[in-house]
């Protein structure tokens, strides 16, 4: 029998905070962290890290010179690695692999440096190198001192999700017995709130009480909502005493392209990746399904109706964390992963204002999704180590 594989940690930064108290508090909470900012001569809904987050990330850019011309997207994954690998235990220049992604990468510095040229005509010096995407993965592995592999990757919104597939796929190979996956994203910069809204699915209603109200089914209007945050697991070969989840099953999927955000009514590719993470488990024995519910108005319904078409009269008590914290890009995944892992920890489901379920007796297996431009899903069925 395979042995299997397990959450070791997990720790985030976010709008949610830092600590696992400020997490499970906002979780607790009937409120979003949604505002609204001021990008040039618009406006727009956004969730952004909270004071104490902000003066983290200002103290690690702050402790090293080289820090200081780093984006926030990497300083971000920065302190989300470093807390995941200390809560692991796992010490200096241990052989453990790296993947970080991100959808958007450094959003801010390749706007500012952009912004320079189109001024000035010149680069400046650092633009190539803190603007690639492998920077993410490569700062976090030379502040960690590992020795294992580094991989970087965007695949929209379902980057993180991504990213725990690779870490598995190296600890099932044998060439590596730990692995630290996750994603991070700093998209609040005028030129993505831009592109956002070019496509029609952004929040446009300041008068709401919910701006976002991702998996409301009955909204007639797209109501997406940017966040920013990191988020980083460690992943292990076999269980322990304090193991937080096994990931039990995983699976994975693409639509054909019909456009560039292509998503059939029915989300197919959502249904292979959940067939394929249930395997042969009957749909009745998942108790929560985290969905990954942009708050688009074709995107919740797709994302529903495939559920309906795989769970049917044994539907899972459905959730998202978007309508609370907004769309994170590549951290949304991982996001979405600590929320299960809450869930399984406290045995206390995590609703939304839009939907109500009868809570599950209780959660002993959480299925979490998340799809990306282009119809490219990925769902991750995690088991409580505690059965």
């Amino acid at each position: 029998m395979a042995e299997n594989i397990c959450i070791e940690s997990i720790a985030s930064i976010s709008p949610l905070g830092i600590t696992k108290e400020d997490i499970c508090s906002n979780y607790q909470k009937t409120t979003h962290l949604l505002k609204e900012v001021s990008f040039g001569d618009t406006k727009a809904w956004v969730s952004s890290l909270s004071e104490s987050a902000k003066l983290e990330v200002n103290t690690i850019r702050n402790s090293n010179s080289r820090y200081q011309n780093l984006d926030d997207s990497v300083l971000y994954g920065i302190y989300a690695a470093r807390k995941a690998v200390e809560h692991a235990g796992w010490g200096e220049k241990e052989n453990f692999g790296i993947n970080m992604g991100s959808s958007r990468g450094a959003t801010g510095l390749f706007e500012k440096y952009h912004s320079d040229f189109l001024n000035n005509n010149t680069a400046a010096v650092l633009t190539s190198p803190t603007t690639t995407l492998g920077n993410i993965s490569s700062w976090i592995a030379d502040d960690l001192k590992s020795k294992g592999p580094t991989i970087s990757h965007s695949i929209t919104c379902s980057t993180a999700l991504h990213a725990l597939l690779n870490g598995m796929a190296w600890i099932k190979s044998g060439m590596t017995d730990k692995f630290l996956i996750g994603g991070s994203e700093a998209p609040l910069t005028p030129f993505t709130i831009a592109q956002m809204k070019a496509l029609k699915i952004y929040a446009s209603k300041s008068n709401s009480a919910y701006p976002c109200r991702a998996l409301d089914l009955e909204k007639q209007e797209n109501s997406m909502v940017l966040g920013e945050g990191a988020g980083a697991a460690c992943l292990t070969k076999g269980i322990t005493e304090d193991s937080l989840a096994i990931l039990e099953g995983v699976g994975f999927a693409t639509e054909p392209l019909k456009h560039n955000i292509s998503l059939s009514a029915n989300a197919q590719c959502l249904q292979e990746s959940m067939l394929m993470a249930l395997k042969n488990l009957a749909p009745g024995e998942v108790d929560v399904i985290v969905m990954h519910a942009p708050g688009t108005v074709k995107g919740d319904v797709a994302e529903y109706t495939a559920i309906e078409t795989i769970f049917g009269n044994s539907m899972p008590a459905l959730t998202t964390n978007k309508w609370k914290v907004g769309h994170t890009f590549g951290a949304s995944g991982i996001l979405s992963l600590e929320m299960a892992i809450l869930m399984l920890k406290k045995q206390n489901f995590l609703g939304t204002p839009f939907k109500e379920y009868d809570s599950p007796a209780q959660i002993n297996r959480v299925l979490i999704n998340a799809v990306g431009f282009g119809g490219n899903a990925v769902s991750v069925l995690l088991k409580t180590p505690k059965t």
